[in-house]
């Protein structure tokens, strides 16, 4: 008989400790952990963000309106009050994990590119240009010498 390989699934459950983006609502954008589940459609989250405009008050939220993501804050306990949150959530540095991903990248990308000004737009093109006239250049070379 053939090795079986066997992987663990790649899916993000609902469990505590677990840190939810919020994807709509007034909190869209910031982080929370999951302190309780109530049931299968709603959860208890807390975000006791270092970062004051950050913070997300203890309440309870529909699974609908969060995004799981692959941070899981360890050994939290069920329905810890907000100082033990908070006192995890540094030390497993959920931010500085958050700030590494590349989803996170992705956002303060597009927040970039949504503040330029027409002039910022206009150099951006002036540059891309600049560099595809460069890889041209150097592609047209490489052709030349293989013929």
């Amino acid at each position: 008989m053939g090795d079986a390989d066997i992987k663990a699934s790649q899916w993000r459950f609902v469990e505590l400790g677990r840190v939810v983006l919020f994807s709509t609502g007034p909190f869209a954008g910031k982080l929370a952990a999951i302190v309780e589940i109530i049931d299968h459609k709603r959860v208890l989250v807390d975000g006791p963000s270092s970062k004051e405009h950050s913070i997300v008050p203890r309440h309870s939220a529909p699974l609908s309106s969060l995004s799981l993501t692959p941070i899981v804050i360890p050994k939290l306990p069920r329905a810890a009050r907000s100082g033990v949150i908070k006192k995890l959530w540094l030390s497993a540095e959920v931010e500085k994990k958050w700030d590494q991903s590349n989803y996170a990248k992705k956002q303060v990308q597009k927040e970039r590119r949504r503040a330029l000004s027409d002039f910022d737009r206009f150099k951006v093109m002036r540059l891309r240009k600049q560099a595809r006239y460069e890889v041209r250049k150097s592609l047209a070379k490489v052709r030349s010498a293989a013929k």
